[in-house]
């Protein structure tokens, strides 16, 4: 393949945009060569502008559930962008989408509709602060939740560590406040509980890690959770932005069956669209403005393209048998490349609509059990399987995704595609 027009496009962004791009991951940094522009995506594909075209298993980082340029998605957007884009007040679509969510979720009492997932997190936590009337949260190593200050902390060398900054300008007396223990780890849980219970306000949790990996945790572990922190009368807050829609229609909650007592959502929830939510239970979100004393507002909170986008895709999602039918072509795609590439030490993890090829022989649950050099073999696969006309996320440590648009025998293609280019490989 050819990237001549990416690769001038690249120069050209370099000199205006700080490293050429508006996402760290999109510059290729882990995997080596020039970032590829996409013109335009159909289905399951996407075509850059040098006219290569990729089976898609980045999908927009996971909110594409129908693949690109769906149909209903195209037609509600066209519908609403002719009536308006913007009104910054209240409008029917911001009701049918909640109805359609709490119908999907019914975990979700009240609900309230914001621009991203970090900001549906940082809301959350807010919330879930005035409602204890305490400070320190509880996150996991492996779980990311956005960039707001409070969330970019890491783990120190004890087994339960006050939270040290792990970006540039996030001040040390935030990060202080966030207390980080690895995931699958009761004992160090309780010990954080044991010398800080009565000042967690909530422990947050990917239930399905999909940041770093898909570091996938049992059920024993979640139910431990939700005892420990009703135990201490701390809120557990589910991060749902990439499982929410994803795994099943109530999410990880159907899936695992625990109601925690707020949720957050994005990605699947907007279809394509940047969009947030958070809710949970009614007593805990009646404290946001104009009902309580947290402030919580934004410009284009509500958006009617964002919604009209969602509530089309949750509802085609709704009408057929598609959460079943796309959950399992995926555990085909997964077994298939786990039979493919049996003897090898590859891991291929897969729930619902999400997957994660991860080149260690070790089922990995916890951040802890990653090797950092994985990803020096990770960059190959990656540029190989570019030049096969496949498209993987440009990161060892993020998780694929598949669509209602991907086929069977695309998939089949792609797993036996995938597991020449990793037997090829130095493992």
């Amino acid at each position: 393949m050819k990237f001549d027009k990416s690769k001038k496009l690249f120069e050209r962004a370099v000199t205006h945009m700080t490293g050429g791009v508006n996402s760290p991951v999109r510059a290729f940094k882990a995997v080596g060569g020039t970032p590829i522009y996409i013109e335009r995506g159909e289905g399951a594909y996407i075509f850059d502008v040098d006219g290569n075209r990729y089976l898609d298993f980045c999908c927009s980082w996971g909110p594409l559930i129908l693949g690109h340029a769906h149909p209903v998605v195209v037609e509600a957007i066209q519908k609403t962008a002719v009536k308006g884009t913007s009104f910054g007040t209240v409008h029917e679509s911001e009701i049918r989408l909640a109805e359609k969510i709490k119908v999907l979720c019914p975990h979700i009492e009240l609900l309230r509709f914001v621009s991203s997932g970090t900001e549906a997190v940082m809301s959350a936590l807010r919330v879930a602060r005035a409602f204890t009337g305490r400070d320190k949260i509880v996150k996991f190593t492996g779980c990311y939740h956005g960039h707001s200050d409070y969330l970019l902390a890491a783990a120190g060398s004890g087994l339960a560590t006050l939270g040290i900054p792990a970006s540039g300008g996030v001040p040390a007396d935030f990060a202080r406040h966030t207390l980080v223990v690895p995931l699958d780890d009761q004992e160090a849980l309780r010990q954080t509980f044991d010398k800080f219970g009565d000042q967690i306000a909530a422990v947050i949790v990917e239930p399905v890690p999909a940041n770093n990996g898909l570091l996938l945790q049992t059920g024993e572990y979640l139910h431990f959770l939700r005892e420990i922190t009703r135990a201490h009368k701390s809120l557990l807050i589910f991060d749902e932005v990439i499982s929410g829609f994803r795994i099943a229609p109530g999410g990880a909650v159907e899936f695992y069956e625990i109601v925690p007592d707020l949720c957050t959502y994005g990605k699947v929830v907007g279809g394509g669209l940047p969009v947030g939510a958070f809710g949970g239970r009614a007593d805990i979100m009646s404290l946001l403005a104009p009902l309580g004393v947290v402030y919580q507002a934004g410009t284009l909170s509500g958006n009617p393209l964002a919604l009209a986008c969602g509530l089309a895709t949750l509802e085609y999602l709704e009408s057929g048998d598609c959460w079943r039918a796309l959950n399992s072509k995926t555990a085909d795609f997964a077994q298939k490349m786990k039979n493919d590439l049996k003897g090898k030490p590859v891991n291929v993890t897969a729930i619902g609509s999400i997957f994660w090829i991860n080149l260690q022989p070790n089922i990995a649950r916890k951040a802890e059990d990653l090797k950092p050099e994985d990803a020096k073999s990770y960059a190959a696969v990656f540029a190989r399987a570019l030049e096969a006309g496949i498209y993987l996320a440009p990161s060892a440590y993020e998780v694929g995704f598949v669509s209602t648009a991907h086929t069977g025998p695309a998939l089949a293609e792609a797993a036996d595609k995938l597991s020449g280019i990793i037997k090829s490989q130095q493992l």
